[in-house]
């Protein structure tokens, strides 16, 4: 009952907010995943819950208790739920950029912070809304998101479209979204993605390790390893761009150039699937338009990434002391913080950045 007078209580306040549209199908959709949980462990003993589902939720649980114990990250009642969807994605967020910028929107919210994407329960409402911001001039891109968290304010469901993934990458959606609740800094996007990118890619390292799995670690270190040399593709595209829009041409001039930047970012994806034997996994990524708004992902999720693994070979590779020593960068001054992670980037020996594709 405190729970939906909570919920009638934010109702109330939104509605005087300016934005309550938004609001109201943020908060409606956020309630209705929350009502329809149903605990793991009662569904793993119900002889109706299908083989196929039973295992992956006991998957779930495994790797709920070894991000405890051998992550330190929260000891909660995330995760120990189950939520069944019937759509691919939980929500949708909508990027937007500048035509001849890199640099993102942003979105403030009460508890969240400025965060560089508007996420809705509704896909056609996110499209509805992006392009309204396409009227005006923006770039912008929607991606479907598999889960998201609400940093251990709520006790976070599973949900059906996480299971979209294979074990490996389950496993690694429960540890982001449970480093998030470990540490999340306001206003700080690309810190709060690469820590928890961070602590996801370290977690499944560990968690295959200790499966005793050789195949199923060489096989997440190639998806890395892939992931990490299409980052650099984009991350170069992105480079390319920002000095485009810092020279002043005439906006047909940049207008050209940036296009010609895209079509040489797929000629250069072309020849690193030829180097990979024709694997074709990020073409998927190209069916999008390709502007300013698309490269926003990479730039939150990956480009700080070797700086946390840094940090994590200071600390030892101690899983305690990386979150405290994580714990003191957030608490710098923004210019602080930037500049701290500039240094260890500049002498990470991983500098191989990896974005989650599923989620921003």
């Amino acid at each position: 009952m405190r729970l939906y007078a909570g919920f009638a209580a934010l109702v109330l306040l939104l509605a005087t907010s300016g934005c309550g549209g938004f609001y109201f199908q943020a908060v409606g959709g956020h309630m209705d995943l929350m009502a329809a949980r149903q605990p793991i462990e009662e569904l793993l003993s119900d002889p109706a819950t299908g083989a196929e589902l039973a295992a992956r939720l006991s998957l779930v649980l495994e790797a709920r208790d070894f991000a405890v114990r051998n992550l330190g990250l929260p000891e909660n009642d995330s995760y120990r739920t189950y939520v069944q969807l019937d759509r691919p994605y939980v929500v949708w967020n909508v990027f937007a950029a500048p035509e001849f910028s890199v640099e993102p929107r942003k979105w403030c919210f009460p508890v969240a912070g400025c965060v560089v994407y508007r996420g809705y329960f509704s896909e056609a409402r996110g499209r509805s809304y992006a392009d309204g911001l396409e009227r005006q001039g923006w770039d912008v891109f929607v991606g479907g998101a598999i889960a998201y968290s609400t940093l251990g304010r709520f006790d976070d469901p599973v949900l059906s479209t996480m299971l979209q993934q294979d074990d490996t990458g389950l496993v690694a959606v429960i540890f982001h979204e449970l480093a998030h609740q470990q540490l999340y800094v306001k206003d700080d996007s690309a810190f709060n993605e690469a820590f928890a990118s961070t602590v996801e890619a370290i977690g499944v390292e560990r968690w295959l390790n200790g499966r005793g799995d050789p195949e199923g670690l060489d096989d997440y270190r190639q998806r890395r390893s892939r992931q990490a040399a299409f980052n650099r593709l984009l991350q170069q595209t992105r480079n390319e761009l920002a000095d485009i829009y810092s020279r002043g041409d005439p906006e047909a001039v940049m207008r050209g150039a940036k296009q010609d930047a895209f079509s040489t970012l797929k000629v250069r994806y072309e020849a690193l699937k030829a180097s990979w034997d024709g694997y074709a996994g990020f073409d998927p990524w190209f069916r999008s338009d390709l502007n300013n708004a698309r490269l926003v992902p990479v730039s939150t999720y990956a480009r700080l990434v070797p700086a946390f693994r840094e940090l994590y070979r200071r600390a030892g590779e101690d899983m305690r002391s990386f979150y405290t020593a994580s714990a003191a960068l957030g608490d710098l001054p923004v210019e602080e913080r930037a500049l701290a992670l500039e240094a260890l980037m500049a002498v990470s020996a991983d500098p191989d950045p990896v974005q989650r594709t599923d989620t921003p």
